[in-house]
């Protein structure tokens, strides 16, 4: 058995679970989440716990049935509490700033970059006068809001030398040693 597969996912208060079709739907406060689950790997709903089982021992069926565990509790986690990312601009003149669902990022290039989010993502931005402007998401969505950070490292990638780019607050940038002066 798949160490993770074979964990029952236990539901909390006020969310609920429906499997009809090989699609796993879960609703909470949060929002609504659905997923497509391979025919091979049964979900059962009893007693307040989901539980993932596979037909066979072959290798296909053990790797999706630890996935399909994993994608299912990210679900429940995420209607039931959400999750929250934050990013951080560190940079001379580095500006971010939001309308709506449309944020404007000013990142040292001759023009802005728009990007325009999902609904399902909750935007705020905060620029406080010496400190890194931030980006903060929220969502249900553990794979949308994680997607969604990555295309925005995208625009400008931390550098090693100074440290400049968008990182998530917290990590830590690998440094390197510029050049050194030549010794004659």
């Amino acid at each position: 058995m798949s160490r993770i597969g074979k964990l029952p996912i236990s539901i909390p208060s006020g969310v609920t679970v429906s499997v009809k079709n090989n699609t796993v739907t879960v609703k909470g406060p949060k929002g609504e989440l659905s997923q497509y689950v391979n025919p091979d790997i049964t979900v059962d709903v009893k007693d307040g716990q989901i539980e993932v089982t596979r037909k066979t021992d072959e290798i296909n069926h053990r790797s999706l049935h630890g996935l399909y565990r994993s994608l299912i509790n990210n679900m429940v986690l995420g209607v039931s509490q959400g999750y929250k990312k934050e990013l951080e601009l560190v940079g001379v003149g580095y500006r971010v700033s939001n309308q709506g669902q449309v944020i404007e990022f000013a990142l040292g290039y001759t023009h802005n970059i728009f990007l325009q989010l999902p609904k399902e993502v909750k935007i705020e931005t905060k620029s406080e006068r010496n400190q890194n402007p931030l980006v903060i998401l929220e969502s249900c969505d553990k794979q949308l809001i994680g997607q969604i950070c990555a295309k925005i490292r995208t625009f400008r990638m931390p550098e090693p030398y100074k440290g400049k780019g968008v990182k998530f607050v917290g990590e830590e940038i690998r440094r390197k040693a510029g050049k050194s002066a030549s010794a004659k």
